[in-house]
């Protein structure tokens, strides 16, 4: 998703973004990519978890424990002397998790226009007092 090269510059009217860009370390390249390849009014429709779920132990977090161990952003890769943080990356692969800056600015220095916002539950803990996922819906413009 870094590199789109494969695709010619305004091919698409609509790229749909699910939570994905914790696989990458650095999330606006993304947002590049997508506005280079979408036509000019074209949607991005993206989804992404709010990173302070990163900042809690996650193994206290899956018990409903709130032990802020982590700064933001989180990278898995710095903590790979954790050996559940090993495990858990040899089973899932690497998560890296981004500011609400890259994530939102992010697309609009790329060349979008926020239209939509929405705001749903992450799947966490933290559901009971907060959600913990969005999405946004952008314009190229």
């Amino acid at each position: 998703m870094q590199d789109l090269s494969m695709f010619d510059d305004e091919t698409f009217d609509c790229i749909i973004h699910p939570w994905s860009n914790g696989y990458v370390d650095d999330i606006l390249p993304v947002w590049q990519e997508c506005a280079r390849v979408l036509k000019r009014k074209g949607y991005l429709l993206a989804g992404f978890g709010n990173p302070i779920e990163y900042i809690f132990n996650e193994d206290k977090l899956g018990q409903g424990v709130f032990e802020v161990e982590n700064t933001i952003p989180y990278a898995d890769i710095e903590h790979m002397d954790d050996e559940k943080v090993r495990a858990i990356v040899e089973e899932d692969g690497y998560i890296w998790s981004h500011t609400l800056e890259e994530q939102i600015q992010g697309q609009i220095e790329a060349g979008f226009a926020i239209v939509g916002f929405y705001e749903d539950i992450g799947g966490t803990a933290l559901d009971k007092y907060m959600n913990g996922s969005m999405a946004t819906k952008a314009i190229k413009i």
